[in-house]
Protein backbone atom coordinates (compact mmCIF):
# COMPACT_ATOMS: atom_id res chain seq x y z
CA UNK A 1 0.00 0.00 0.00
CA UNK A 2 1.39 3.36 -0.99
CA UNK A 3 1.26 6.34 1.33
CA UNK A 4 -0.30 9.67 0.37
CA UNK A 5 2.30 12.34 1.16
CA UNK A 6 1.19 15.24 -1.03
CA UNK A 7 -1.91 16.66 -2.68
CA UNK A 8 -2.36 19.58 -5.03
CA UNK A 9 -6.01 19.66 -6.06
CA UNK A 10 -7.88 22.50 -7.75
CA UNK A 11 -11.53 22.51 -6.69
CA UNK A 12 -14.35 24.80 -7.87
CA UNK A 13 -14.33 27.97 -5.75
CA UNK A 14 -10.89 27.22 -4.36
CA UNK A 15 -9.30 30.33 -2.82
CA UNK A 16 -6.10 28.83 -1.52
CA UNK A 17 -4.33 25.81 -0.05
CA UNK A 18 -2.33 25.36 3.13
CA UNK A 19 0.09 22.46 3.47
CA UNK A 20 0.46 21.71 7.17
CA UNK A 21 2.70 19.16 8.83
CA UNK A 22 0.14 16.42 8.22
CA UNK A 23 -2.95 17.97 6.62
CA UNK A 24 -3.55 19.76 3.34
CA UNK A 25 -6.32 22.30 3.79
CA UNK A 26 -8.27 23.78 0.87
CA UNK A 27 -10.24 27.03 1.25
CA UNK A 28 -13.51 26.89 -0.70
CA UNK A 29 -15.03 30.34 -1.30
CA UNK A 30 -13.85 31.53 2.14
CA UNK A 31 -16.80 29.56 3.53
CA UNK A 32 -15.74 25.95 3.82
CA UNK A 33 -12.52 24.03 4.33
CA UNK A 34 -11.60 20.68 2.81
CA UNK A 35 -9.07 19.02 5.10
CA UNK A 36 -7.15 16.07 3.66
CA UNK A 37 -5.41 13.95 6.28
CA UNK A 38 -2.31 12.78 4.41
CA UNK A 39 -0.03 9.95 5.49
CA UNK A 40 2.76 12.38 6.38
CA UNK A 41 4.16 12.06 9.90
CA UNK A 42 5.95 14.70 11.93
CA UNK A 43 7.91 14.67 15.17
CA UNK A 44 9.82 17.43 16.95
CA UNK A 45 8.10 19.80 14.49
CA UNK A 46 9.88 18.10 11.56
CA UNK A 47 8.11 16.24 8.75
CA UNK A 48 9.72 12.81 8.45
CA UNK A 49 10.81 11.60 4.99
CA UNK A 50 8.51 8.56 4.72
CA UNK A 51 4.72 8.45 4.74
CA UNK A 52 2.84 5.93 6.88
CA UNK A 53 0.18 3.90 5.02
CA UNK A 54 -3.35 4.23 6.48
CA UNK A 55 -2.25 6.88 8.98
CA UNK A 56 -4.37 9.58 7.34
CA UNK A 57 -7.42 7.34 7.32
CA UNK A 58 -6.88 6.46 10.99
CA UNK A 59 -6.56 10.10 12.04
CA UNK A 60 -9.51 11.31 10.00
CA UNK A 61 -11.87 8.56 11.10
CA UNK A 62 -10.98 8.82 14.80
CA UNK A 63 -11.37 12.60 14.68
CA UNK A 64 -14.73 12.31 12.93
CA UNK A 65 -16.02 9.87 15.55
CA UNK A 66 -14.96 12.10 18.44
CA UNK A 67 -16.28 15.25 16.80
CA UNK A 68 -19.64 13.52 16.48
CA UNK A 69 -19.43 12.30 20.10
CA UNK A 70 -18.87 15.78 21.56
CA UNK A 71 -21.38 18.01 19.77
CA UNK A 72 -23.34 18.36 23.04
CA UNK A 73 -20.27 19.98 24.65
CA UNK A 74 -19.39 22.53 21.99
CA UNK A 75 -20.02 23.19 18.30
CA UNK A 76 -17.38 21.89 15.91
CA UNK A 77 -16.38 22.64 12.35
CA UNK A 78 -17.24 19.28 10.76
CA UNK A 79 -20.00 19.09 8.14
CA UNK A 80 -19.23 15.76 6.43
CA UNK A 81 -16.48 13.21 5.75
CA UNK A 82 -16.77 12.63 1.98
CA UNK A 83 -13.76 10.29 1.97
CA UNK A 84 -12.05 8.17 4.65
CA UNK A 85 -9.12 10.62 4.55
CA UNK A 86 -11.11 13.85 4.24
CA UNK A 87 -13.26 16.09 6.41
CA UNK A 88 -15.17 19.06 4.98
CA UNK A 89 -16.35 21.73 7.34
CA UNK A 90 -16.94 25.34 8.31
CA UNK A 91 -14.07 27.77 7.77
CA UNK A 92 -13.16 29.42 11.07
CA UNK A 93 -10.58 32.04 12.04
CA UNK A 94 -8.34 30.01 14.31
CA UNK A 95 -6.97 31.21 17.62
CA UNK A 96 -3.14 31.25 17.34
CA UNK A 97 -2.82 28.90 20.30
CA UNK A 98 -3.23 25.22 21.02
CA UNK A 99 -5.07 24.26 24.19
CA UNK A 100 -3.02 21.43 25.65
CA UNK A 101 -4.42 19.60 28.66
CA UNK A 102 -2.40 17.18 30.79
CA UNK A 103 -3.41 14.77 33.54
CA UNK A 104 -0.06 12.97 33.92
CA UNK A 105 3.56 14.13 34.04
CA UNK A 106 5.20 12.72 30.93
CA UNK A 107 6.57 13.58 27.50
CA UNK A 108 7.99 17.07 27.06
CA UNK A 109 6.60 18.17 30.45
CA UNK A 110 8.51 15.37 32.18
CA UNK A 111 11.69 16.11 30.24
CA UNK A 112 11.54 19.74 31.41
CA UNK A 113 10.62 18.75 34.98
CA UNK A 114 13.50 16.26 35.13
CA UNK A 115 15.86 19.08 34.14
CA UNK A 116 14.71 21.21 37.06
CA UNK A 117 11.88 23.24 35.52
CA UNK A 118 8.94 22.64 37.84
CA UNK A 119 6.79 25.41 36.37
CA UNK A 120 4.92 24.90 33.12
CA UNK A 121 2.93 27.68 31.48
CA UNK A 122 2.85 29.57 34.77
CA UNK A 123 1.59 26.53 36.71
CA UNK A 124 3.79 25.30 39.57
CA UNK A 125 4.11 21.53 39.88
CA UNK A 126 4.92 19.86 43.24
CA UNK A 127 8.51 18.82 43.91
CA UNK A 128 9.38 15.13 44.00
CA UNK A 129 7.11 13.97 41.20
CA UNK A 130 8.01 10.97 39.06
CA UNK A 131 7.62 10.21 35.37
CA UNK A 132 4.06 9.24 34.39
CA UNK A 133 2.66 10.28 37.78
CA UNK A 134 -0.94 11.46 37.79
CA UNK A 135 -1.45 15.13 38.55
CA UNK A 136 -3.87 16.30 41.24
CA UNK A 137 -6.21 17.43 38.46
CA UNK A 138 -5.96 18.11 34.71
CA UNK A 139 -4.02 21.29 33.89
CA UNK A 140 -4.16 23.43 30.76
CA UNK A 141 -0.71 24.23 29.33
CA UNK A 142 -1.23 26.18 26.10
CA UNK A 143 1.31 26.62 23.33
CA UNK A 144 1.64 29.05 20.48
CA UNK A 145 1.07 27.67 16.98
CA UNK A 146 4.37 27.69 15.09
CA UNK A 147 5.04 27.74 11.39
CA UNK A 148 6.46 24.59 9.76
CA UNK A 149 10.08 24.10 10.79
CA UNK A 150 9.63 26.15 13.95
CA UNK A 151 8.90 24.85 17.41
CA UNK A 152 5.67 25.49 19.27
CA UNK A 153 6.34 27.50 22.42
CA UNK A 154 4.65 27.10 25.80
CA UNK A 155 2.72 30.17 26.88
CA UNK A 156 0.85 31.07 30.06
CA UNK A 157 -2.75 32.20 30.29
CA UNK A 158 -1.51 35.58 31.49
CA UNK A 159 0.69 36.03 28.43
CA UNK A 160 -2.11 34.96 26.08
CA UNK A 161 -4.34 37.67 27.52
CA UNK A 162 -1.55 40.26 27.67
CA UNK A 163 -0.69 39.69 24.00
CA UNK A 164 -4.33 39.78 22.94
CA UNK A 165 -4.25 36.26 21.46
CA UNK A 166 -7.71 35.76 22.96
CA UNK A 167 -10.05 38.01 24.90
CA UNK A 168 -10.72 37.18 28.58
CA UNK A 169 -14.26 36.12 27.65
CA UNK A 170 -13.13 33.91 24.78
CA UNK A 171 -10.33 32.37 26.82
CA UNK A 172 -12.78 31.48 29.60
CA UNK A 173 -14.87 29.66 26.98
CA UNK A 174 -11.79 27.89 25.59
CA UNK A 175 -10.88 26.69 29.08
CA UNK A 176 -14.43 25.47 29.75
CA UNK A 177 -14.62 23.59 26.45
CA UNK A 178 -11.11 22.14 26.86
CA UNK A 179 -11.76 20.64 30.29
CA UNK A 180 -15.21 19.32 29.29
CA UNK A 181 -13.84 17.70 26.11
CA UNK A 182 -10.98 16.15 28.07
CA UNK A 183 -13.43 14.75 30.61
CA UNK A 184 -15.49 13.17 27.81
CA UNK A 185 -12.36 11.79 26.12
CA UNK A 186 -11.21 10.35 29.44
CA UNK A 187 -14.55 8.60 29.96
CA UNK A 188 -14.55 7.11 26.45
CA UNK A 189 -10.94 5.96 26.80
CA UNK A 190 -11.64 4.41 30.21
CA UNK A 191 -14.49 2.36 28.76
CA UNK A 192 -11.95 0.92 26.30
CA UNK A 193 -9.33 0.11 28.93
CA UNK A 194 -7.22 3.15 28.13
CA UNK A 195 -6.08 6.27 29.99
CA UNK A 196 -6.21 9.59 28.13
CA UNK A 197 -2.95 11.08 29.39
CA UNK A 198 -2.82 14.38 27.54
CA UNK A 199 -4.13 15.94 24.36
CA UNK A 200 -4.51 19.20 22.48
CA UNK A 201 -7.46 21.07 21.02
CA UNK A 202 -7.65 23.89 18.50
CA UNK A 203 -10.49 26.38 18.33
CA UNK A 204 -11.61 29.13 16.00
CA UNK A 205 -14.46 31.58 15.48
CA UNK A 206 -17.13 31.78 12.79
CA UNK A 207 -19.77 34.50 12.87
CA UNK A 208 -18.70 35.36 16.40
CA UNK A 209 -19.16 31.80 17.66
CA UNK A 210 -16.36 29.55 18.97
CA UNK A 211 -15.95 26.18 17.26
CA UNK A 212 -13.72 23.19 17.92
CA UNK A 213 -11.52 22.68 14.85
CA UNK A 214 -9.11 20.17 13.37
CA UNK A 215 -8.58 16.75 14.92
CA UNK A 216 -9.57 15.49 18.36
CA UNK A 217 -8.29 12.59 20.48
CA UNK A 218 -6.18 11.06 17.70
CA UNK A 219 -2.74 9.49 18.27
CA UNK A 220 -1.16 12.58 16.70
CA UNK A 221 -2.78 14.94 19.18
CA UNK A 222 -3.11 12.68 22.22
CA UNK A 223 -1.27 10.22 24.39
CA UNK A 224 -2.91 7.09 25.77
CA UNK A 225 -1.70 4.56 28.35
CA UNK A 226 -3.15 1.08 28.80
CA UNK A 227 -5.06 1.18 32.10
CA UNK A 228 -4.18 -2.43 32.88
CA UNK A 229 -0.78 -2.54 34.53
CA UNK A 230 -0.43 1.24 34.83
CA UNK A 231 -0.13 1.26 38.64
CA UNK A 232 2.29 -1.67 38.79
CA UNK A 233 4.54 -0.21 36.08
CA UNK A 234 4.50 3.20 37.72
CA UNK A 235 5.42 1.84 41.14
CA UNK A 236 8.31 -0.15 39.64
CA UNK A 237 9.50 2.80 37.56
CA UNK A 238 8.92 0.94 34.31
CA UNK A 239 7.85 2.62 31.03
CA UNK A 240 4.11 2.60 30.46
CA UNK A 241 2.51 0.68 27.62
CA UNK A 242 1.14 3.45 25.51
CA UNK A 243 -0.66 4.18 22.30
CA UNK A 244 0.49 7.53 20.95
CA UNK A 245 3.05 9.08 18.67
CA UNK A 246 5.50 9.14 21.57
CA UNK A 247 6.95 5.80 20.44
CA UNK A 248 8.02 7.52 17.20
CA UNK A 249 9.71 10.31 19.20
CA UNK A 250 11.44 7.72 21.39
CA UNK A 251 12.72 5.83 18.35
CA UNK A 252 14.09 9.08 16.93
CA UNK A 253 15.75 10.03 20.23
CA UNK A 254 17.26 6.55 20.56
CA UNK A 255 18.79 7.17 17.13
CA UNK A 256 20.18 10.61 17.98
CA UNK A 257 17.47 12.89 16.58
CA UNK A 258 15.46 15.51 18.48
CA UNK A 259 14.94 18.03 15.70
CA UNK A 260 18.00 20.06 16.67
CA UNK A 261 20.33 21.75 14.22
CA UNK A 262 22.92 19.42 12.71
CA UNK A 263 21.04 16.22 13.57
CA UNK A 264 20.04 13.76 10.85
CA UNK A 265 16.79 11.85 10.71
CA UNK A 266 17.55 8.10 11.03
CA UNK A 267 16.68 5.82 8.12
CA UNK A 268 13.02 4.86 8.06
CA UNK A 269 13.22 1.30 6.78
CA UNK A 270 10.14 -0.51 5.39
CA UNK A 271 10.02 -2.45 8.67
CA UNK A 272 9.94 0.76 10.73
CA UNK A 273 7.22 2.23 8.49
CA UNK A 274 5.15 -0.96 8.74
CA UNK A 275 5.51 -0.99 12.53
CA UNK A 276 4.34 2.63 12.82
CA UNK A 277 1.37 1.91 10.54
CA UNK A 278 0.36 -1.08 12.64
CA UNK A 279 0.58 0.96 15.85
CA UNK A 280 -1.76 3.59 14.42
CA UNK A 281 -4.26 0.91 13.41
CA UNK A 282 -3.95 -0.65 16.88
CA UNK A 283 -4.91 2.64 18.50
CA UNK A 284 -7.89 3.06 16.17
CA UNK A 285 -9.25 -0.35 17.13
CA UNK A 286 -8.66 0.18 20.84
CA UNK A 287 -10.14 3.65 21.10
CA UNK A 288 -13.16 3.02 18.85
CA UNK A 289 -13.82 -0.60 19.74
CA UNK A 290 -14.22 -1.29 16.02
CA UNK A 291 -12.14 -3.21 13.52
CA UNK A 292 -10.22 -0.94 11.17
CA UNK A 293 -11.30 -1.40 7.57
CA UNK A 294 -8.41 -0.60 5.25
CA UNK A 295 -9.47 1.47 2.27
CA UNK A 296 -7.19 -0.10 -0.31
CA UNK A 297 -6.90 1.91 -3.50
CA UNK A 298 -4.11 2.02 -6.04
CA UNK A 299 -4.80 5.66 -6.80
CA UNK A 300 -5.58 7.47 -3.56
CA UNK A 301 -5.34 10.91 -5.16
CA UNK A 302 -7.92 10.10 -7.82
CA UNK A 303 -10.35 8.56 -5.31
CA UNK A 304 -10.08 11.51 -2.91
CA UNK A 305 -10.53 14.08 -5.65
CA UNK A 306 -13.63 12.31 -7.02
CA UNK A 307 -15.25 12.00 -3.58
CA UNK A 308 -14.68 15.65 -2.76
CA UNK A 309 -15.92 16.85 -6.16
CA UNK A 310 -19.05 14.71 -5.82
CA UNK A 311 -19.90 16.52 -2.61
CA UNK A 312 -19.02 20.01 -3.83
CA UNK A 313 -21.28 19.72 -6.90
Amino acid sequence: MKALTKTNFNFPGQKGIYHGKVRDVYNINDEKLVMVATDRISAFDVILPEGIPYKGQVLNQIAAKFLDATTDICPNWKIVTPDPMVTLGIRCEGFPIEMIVRNYLCGSAWRAYKNGDHTICGIDLPDGMRENEKLLHPIITPSTKAEIGSHDENISKEDILAKGLASPEDYATLEKYTLALFKRGTEIASARGLILVDTKYEFGKHDGKIYLMDEIHTPDSSRYFYAEGYKERFEKGKPQRQLSKEFVREWLMDNGFQGKSGQSIPEMTPEIVKNISERYIELYEHITGEKFEKEVDENLTKRIEKNILDFLK
